[in-house]
């Protein structure tokens, strides 16, 4: 145990074995002096692993060691002084014995000697308060401790090497001719004689010459290095210096020793207060300053009131917690001025001034931008500490803190520790035993806060500082009050009025700190804090004329969460005054009440099982058997009250459509907004247009008997792709009179845009495309709609896009987003969404990837942990259950018994000769060195998120030609690939040309397909008798347009002339659209139906269809999904077969395996990772260029990556993507890239 005490260096072992003498007979005599060696046993101070800790936590731990060590021997010492134990007949008294020892190491010239002793001297006191024998022998000692200044053995080797510097440094003068030995006459250098030298010296004695550039250089070279010794040497003095005279300080307050002159005792516990940056010193001190007040209680002159203004002035020291009056919102520190531009930040965050806004919304966005500002893994000391310490000591923890900033965070935190301790140790005495601090908590919240007659405009002509004076008396407050005793808690109950009075005062900290003050109180007398609140506070939510009102009330609802299960008896009160701020038309009061209630709602499904607090009133009682029922509703879909459709609808509804109205109607009820994210084909529309109707009848019911604003008539807006603008307007007509919807096509060119805005008002209803309003936004905003709602709304996943920053500019008293597939990709694409839907209800952007996106992106790591793999489930979890109240999902399998199934085969193709040629002649080309480069370079610089673009263009140009030779040997052999004239002889001379279908095996494999639907017998002179109708119909989906036009001109023209079909893509203008559709569904005589997958993938019915074919595949799997589900929906009465055309041992069969089809990622809203390209291996993604031998997929081995260093991030992120608009509108040119093949 001593050993552990009194061993100074950190990282060096306590020798428990050293060298021992052999005793052992040699010859029949002992040996003593031939010495033999034993195996030295090495044991380290807080354990071995403590070495590898960064110095703060070694610190740490190391120092808890040697408390405990001292405490075991106060413990033994006590043992030992018992009479019970040794007889009081001996010469010397142990305790004398003891003293002796304790005092030969008093004397030791050892720093780490003298303050063990001082702690041991501390516990052996602590136990043994009557001890007069070892405090006379020892007292005098202490006091003489804490009056030296000496420098400790420990800090020899950097003050010898201090020395040798300063001793250096003067020899360079010397060589550079001037003399500086009037100026430094000494042989050895004190701390301050040094740093004298290399400051005022220094620059004293080179400013006097006029010295050579060079040789000046030099000098302040070597002043550099000789100042960074001196300031290390001093730094780790001090620290010695300090916690010598900390824990002698302590020892003697312990003993109750004081001097007469008790200054000596009271500095060095102030300074380690405010200085020490270890938390052990910093609460060992705290405690012993409590002690010292209660000594001091009745001492003349009394220091208690000095020593409290002194740790009151340092609570309140650093900006960051205790907010400025003049200055609300804290100064950047340089750390976070390195992170970007202030424009930058400032976009991100809430803004606050001295009278407006919300301090907690602005601190939780900047945590958030803090958090994913973070680049690379948490640092592993910061794991260490904040995971493995006690949560007492994770302030310990300041190595990302700003140098700056990081003296006022100790001192604050030493201030804190202090008030606390000083709280717990005085108990039930502390407003009478310590009334200058009772009076710095209330008192200048008492003077300046009038509860009968509270005058906002007074306070604010006082200035800013009365306000801080207040905000300085309430961080006092806050942090002493939660630690009093029970007994005080009633005379801070009384306060409770003056401290919500204060939620309305002019100045946004005293807000900030009245809220923290009330949030403290709801923890230590909820029932009453929560009744005041109710009564006093909740009501100033709805005033929307007094916005300071507004925000104090909901800063203080939103620290008061921190009760957590707490709350839960009072969530039903809070939730629906919440509820109403959410559409508030102050920033700052609507972004924090959507926090406020998405906090509220993950904790909403255990409030049934809670019961009322006893004390609670029965006005409450009945309010709160009120609210419950909303609550129900809202979490449980089957409890919703029917919904009588007001008006004529020309459909009998489903059940499950029934059910869907009755959500949307609660929604509309209740001013909520959601998502209807029933499976493709289930009738969103439907659903969507009874809803719309009702509401518009009803409200211009409501406004016709009451004349109110709030029930004015509006129009609603439907956005939706451009393919859909005409199939809404028809479904509206075709289900509703135009008496109660009267839709108007938004649509053509600017001119005709610019004549229909003059007939909107003649409309209820209006239906545009997304484009349409992205571009005519200016006109769009300017209209306050009833319902604005958003077919397909998963367009808008991406917030960045021009086209969504449009749509979240659109006014509406609902939002409604209607989308069979929510989730298309990644889970963070559901921010966007809800952003549009309760801006702030998933917090900002930044908010939202650092709570959920970093630990469910962290948890997909290879390299994750267990903890972190833990913490993204949790992720995960949580953020299900905060949006599923708000989304409405329903199976087509759950729901459709009569819908009959859907059969999903893969078609596979061989490669032609001439695909094979090509493929093979890729393989051997110079572009496919360049891809080799590319993905070698970019696994070798993991640290480089984004390849340069030519690089990265080189993979998108060889997948896209290797996709397109899969296809059709045309599309990449044209009059720019340098085969192209040798092939194109080749095949002349054997009759041949590239437009074959032979050289294409999916044309052949399509043309079969059709044959054995029954199509194309017809134009065969051989046939029988020609069928008018054919026994299928089918739809055709390509990814290019490209490839349409060789389907219909290279198979169906040539070879299936008796095929007749319909064609629609891009070049389809968008208000012709919704009429080929109809055409198709409404004659049987048309057998095919040609379509690309982003135009016709979306939003129709096709139902006259029953047989889906995928020439070509999309790389995000549900945009496939949403294609195929044109067909497999209601009013398909036949099975619907889908076959997906795919070229084996190709890329196309390697990604088609890669990107499997995650059926159930919008059902269960919060997906597992997909299967996807981001998480191949550099071996991977290089093995999709090459073709497998003998057309069989090899297995690529997956362990290659489970370093997940070969990932090629940035290039495989957009994979998902690549076919995206542009590409639709005008392929990539692949003339550069063809000159690369050779």
């Amino acid at each position: 145990i001593s050993d552990c005490v009194y061993v100074y260096k950190n990282i060096g072992p306590l020798l428990i074995a050293g060298v021992l003498f052999s005793q052992e007979k040699s010859g029949g005599k002992l040996r003593p002096s031939q010495p033999q060696t034993k195996e030295v046993v090495q044991e380290y101070i807080a354990g071995a692993e403590s070495i590898t800790e960064d110095p703060a936590t070694r610190d740490f731990v190391v120092m808890r060691a040697r408390m405990m060590a001292a405490k075991l021997l106060g413990a033994l010492c006590c043992c030992i002084c018992d009479p019970s134990v040794n007889a009081a007949s001996q010469e010397i008294k142990p305790a004398e014995s003891l003293a002796q020892l304790l005092l030969f190491h008093l004397n030791s010239k050892s720093a780490l000697q003298r303050f063990s002793v001082a702690l041991v001297i501390c516990e052996w006191a602590s136990l043994q308060k009557e001890n007069k024998i070892m405090a006379d022998a020892v007292v005098s000692r202490l006091l003489g401790v804490l009056s030296e200044h000496l420098y400790y053995d420990e800090i020899a080797v950097p003050f010898t090497r201090m020395q040798n510097e300063c001793k250096q440094l003067i020899s360079s003068f010397t060589d550079a001719s001037i003399d500086i030995s009037s100026k430094v006459n000494c042989s050895v250098f004190t701390i301050d004689q040094a740093n004298e030298l290399v400051t005022t010296v220094f620059h004293e004695a080179t400013s006097s010459q006029n010295l050579n550039p060079k040789v000046l250089q030099q000098l302040e070279s070597k002043r550099q290095q000789v100042q960074m010794t001196v300031i290390e040497t001093n730094l780790e003095w001090q620290t010695l210096q300090l916690r010598v005279h900390t824990f002698t300080a302590c020892a003697v307050v312990n003993l109750e020793q004081l001097p007469e002159k008790i200054n000596p005792v009271i500095k060095p516990l102030m300074e380690a207060v405010k200085k020490e940056e270890n938390t052990l010193v910093q609460n060992y001190s705290a405690l012993c300053i409590a002690k010292l007040l209660q000594q001091c209680i009745a001492r003349s002159p009394c220091p208690n009131s000095k020593i409290i203004k002194n740790l009151c002035t340092s609570l309140c020291v650093d900006p960051h917690l205790t907010p400025l009056a003049s200055c609300p919102a804290q100064p950047q520190s340089s750390h976070e001025n390195s992170k970007g531009s202030n424009s930058e930040r400032d976009g991100m965050h809430h803004t606050v001034t001295k009278h407006r806004g919300i301090i907690t919304l602005y601190r939780h966005q900047k945590a958030a931008f803090a958090i994913t500002s973070r680049r690379g893994p948490t640092p592993k000391s910061t794991k260490a500490q904040i995971g493995d310490l006690p949560a007492s000591t994770s302030g310990n923890v300041t190595t990302e803190l700003d140098e700056a900033q990081k003296p006022y965070i100790v001192q604050r935190r030493g201030a804190e520790f202090a008030l606390s301790t000083i709280a717990k140790h005085f108990g039930d005495e502390m407003a009478v035993g310590l009334p200058h601090l009772w009076d710095t908590m209330v008192g200048s919240l008492k003077n300046s806060i009038d509860i009968d007659n509270f005058d906002r405009k007074l306070l604010l002509e006082k200035g800013d500082g009365p306000a801080q004076e207040l905000v300085n008396s309430l961080q006092v407050f806050e942090i002493t009050a939660a630690s009093m005793d029970i007994r005080l808690h009633s005379l801070l109950i009384q306060h409770l009025p003056y401290l919500c009075m204060c939620l309305q005062h002019p100045s946004t900290a005293v807000r900030h700190m009245a809220a923290r003050c009330v949030g403290v109180m709801s923890k230590i007398a909820t029932v009453e804090t929560i009744h005041i609140f109710l009564e006093k506070v909740l009501p100033w939510l709805g005033a929307i004329d007094d916005s300071t009102k507004q925000e104090g009330a909901i800063e203080a609802l939103a620290i008061m969460e921190q009760l957590d299960v707490g709350i839960i008896p009072y969530i039903v009160l809070l939730v629906v005054p919440v509820l109403g701020r959410m559409s508030d038309q102050t920033d700052s009061v609507r972004f924090m009440a959507t926090q406020c209630f998405a906090t509220l709602i993950r904790l909403m499904p255990l409030e049934a099982g809670i019961p009322d607090p006893p004390n609670m009133s029965e006005d409450l009682i009945k309010i709160k058997a009120k609210e419950r029922h909303f609550l129900e509703q809202l979490l449980d879909g089957k409890k919703l009250e029917n919904y009588k459709i007001p008006v004529p609808i020309k459909a009998e509804l489903r059940k499950y459509q029934q059910e869907g109205v009755n959500w949307l109607a609660f929604l509309n009820k209740y001013k909520l907004h959601g998502i209807l994210c029933d499976d493709m084909g289930l009738g969103k529309t439907l659903q969507s247009i009874c809803i719309l109707a009702g509401d518009h009848y009803l409200r211009a019911q409501e406004y016709a008997r009451t004349k109110v604003a709030d029930s004015i008539p509006l129009p609603s807006l439907v956005v939706c792709p451009p393919t859909l603008t005409g199939h809404w307007v028809d479904e509206v007509g075709k289900f509703c009179s135009k008496e109660f919807l009267n839709p108007l096509h938004y649509t053509g060119p600017p001119t005709e845009r610019a004549r229909l805005q003059q007939h909107v008002k003649r409309h209820n209803l209006i239906v545009a495309s997304y484009d349409v309003v992205r571009n005519d936004i200016d006109f769009f905003r300017n209209i306050k709609f009833n319902y604005c709602i958003l077919d397909e709304g998963h367009i808008i996943k991406n917030g960045k896009t021009k086209l969504s920053k449009a749509i979240k500019q659109l006014a509406a008293n609902y939002r409604i987003i209607l989308s069979g597939t929510p989730i298309q990709n990644n889970v963070l694409e559901l921010w966007s969404l809800f952003d549009f839907l309760m801006p702030g209800f998933l917090g900002t952007e930044r908010q939202f990837a650092a709570r959920y996106g970093k630990p469910i992106l962290a948890s997909r790591d290879a390299r994750s942990s267990s903890r972190e793999q833990e913490a993204g489930v949790l992720a995960m979890e949580a953020l299900h259950r905060q949006v599923l109240p708000f989304l409405l999902r329903r199976m087509k399998e759950d729901v459709l018994q009569d819908l009959p199934p859907k059969i999903i085969q893969d078609y596979y193709c061989i490669l032609s000769p001439l695909q094979v040629q090509l493929y093979e002649d890729f393989a051997k080309s110079r572009a496919k060195c360049d891809v080799d480069e590319t993905v070698s370079a970019a696994s070798l610089t993991e640290e480089t998120e984004k390849p340069k673009l030519k690089a990265t263009g080189h993979v998108f140009q060889a997948l896209q030609y290797l996709r397109k030779l899969c296809n059709h040997p045309a599309l990449v052999l044209t009059a720019h690939h340098p085969e192209h004239k040798r092939i194109t002889e080749k095949l002349g001379a054997e009759n041949s040309s590239l437009r074959d279908i032979q050289h294409a095996p999916k044309l052949s494999a399509l043309k079969q397909l059709l044959l054995d639907c029954g199509l194309g017998n017809g134009g065969s002179p051989e046939s029988g008798t020609e069928t008018i109708v054919a026994q299928h119909r089918i739809l055709i989906f390509c990814q290019l347009k490209s490839m349409l036009d060789i389907v219909e001109h290279d198979l169906l023209k040539p070879h299936l002339p008796s095929v007749t079909y319909l064609r629609l893509d891009g070049s389809i203008p968008a208000g012709q659209r919704h009429s080929i559709v109809s055409r198709f569904n409404n004659d049987p005589s048309i057998d095919v139906l040609l379509l690309t997958t982003h135009v016709g993938g979306l939003g129709l019915n096709l139902t006259g269809a029953d047989t889906v074919v995928f020439v070509e595949h999309d790389w995000n799997p549900m945009k496939d999904l949403q294609a195929m589900d044109r067909a497999h929906r209601i009013g398909q009465k036949r099975v619907v077969n889908v076959y997906r055309l795919i070229t084996r041992g190709t890329l196309e069969e390697k990604i088609m395996g890669l990107q499997k089809f995650k059926m159930n990622i919008a059902n269960t809203v919060i997906s597992q990772e997909n299967t996807s390209l981001q998480s191949m291996g550099t071996d991977q993604l290089l093995d999709l260029f090459t073709l497998d031998k003998d057309g069989k997929t090899e297995k690529s081995d997956g362990a290659t990556s489970v370093s997940g260093k070969t990932t090629m991030k940035s290039v495989l992120e957009n994979l998902g993507e690549l076919w995206d608009q542009e590409q639709y509108d005008s392929e990539y040119s692949l003339e550069k890239f063809m000159h690369s093949l050779k």
